[in-house]
């Protein structure tokens, strides 16, 4: 019986620790050296936090320009450290950078509206917080890599998916938006593909909408869209670059101003640190940086290749 007793004792001391290991290795994904966290939304008892990179002497009076990335993962996984580099070379050349992270399958069993729900939330709280911030309320960049950048790109586009009981006095809608191969396409439309080659019967379920135009930034570009850049690789099977190009066509029919920029050859996920001997990583991040000076976000000359030598000593 004692024996009995002390092997039931073993084996849930180490289930608990197998518990603790397996919280601290969760932890330990959003560990972000450099960075400081804060809170931007409590949903049940899930706790939503956006890592902050600041210049150098920041200050709450500074009235910065800002930025925040949503990490890619076919809204089903991934982690706020995709756009951790983007954020500190951000920082360095004086923007303040976030990366933030959102609700996904894996996780909290959510759907993709969720997702959105949580980029409005988090461009609201970072206005809402602005002045506390150091930032200006009417320079906040939305930007993300695939899933994540559908959910960048929904802030901007749809009039829907704000979370239940929110200030929505507070405008969610950034004022320019950043897209690393987004999707763009999330209901039919005539001579294109879907994420994924997806089909109408299974969008539904997959978004968890009845109505998948209503979550499709391309079936909602509407007159005011917040200047654009959308990074793309014209080889990606994932995202079709043709999406790209039809939302940018579209866009420039009324007058919106949506650069587009064509990898050529490239997949889907090619601008990641890491990728190509970091090739792709300095290219789009010079184009990004590029594009954030043509509306007097950024100045200066790009020192991406400064960065990635900093990076290796």
């Amino acid at each position: 019986m004692k024996k009995n007793i002390l092997l039931t004792a073993a084996i849930l001391f180490s289930l608990s620790l197998f518990g603790q290991e397996k919280k601290s290795s969760y932890e330990s994904a959003f560990d972000l050296p450099g960075s400081r966290s804060e809170v931007y939304k409590t949903i049940g008892s899930t706790k939503l936090k956006v890592y902050i990179y600041e210049p150098k002497s920041h200050k709450a009076n500074s009235n910065r320009p800002a930025i925040v990335f949503f990490f890619g993962g076919g809204w089903r996984g991934g982690t706020p450290k995709q756009f951790q580099e983007h954020c500190r070379y951000l920082a360095s050349m004086g923007m303040v950078a976030m990366t933030a992270d959102y609700r996904v399958f894996s996780r909290q069993g959510t759907k993709p509206f969720h997702c959105v729900r949580d980029g409005k939330s988090a461009i609201r709280w970072i206005r809402k917080n602005a002045n506390r911030l150091g930032i200006d309320p009417d320079r906040i960049v939305s930007g993300g890599g695939s899933a994540g950048g559908h959910v960048a790109a929904s802030t901007g586009t749809l009039s829907k998916y704000e979370e239940p009981g929110e200030d929505i006095k507070v405008s969610s809608v950034p004022n320019a938006m950043i897209l690393y191969n987004p999707v763009l396409i999330t209901a039919m439309a005539k001579g294109l593909k879907t994420f994924g080659g997806a089909q109408a019967d299974k969008l539904k379920t997959r978004l968890g909408v009845e109505d998948p135009k209503t979550i499709s930034p391309f079936h909602n570009i509407r007159k005011g869209l917040p200047p654009t850049l959308i990074l793309h690789g014209t080889a990606d099977t994932t995202v079709p670059y043709s999406n790209a190009k039809a939302y940018s066509e579209k866009a420039a029919k009324m007058g919106l101003r949506v650069d587009l920029e064509g990898y050529e050859n490239m997949p889907h996920g090619f601008f990641n640190l890491g990728r190509y001997d970091n090739q792709m990583f300095r290219k789009t991040v010079t184009r990004m940086h590029q594009f954030l000076k043509s509306i007097k976000y950024l100045k200066g000359v790009p020192k991406v290749k400064e960065h990635l030598n900093s990076l290796s000593k």
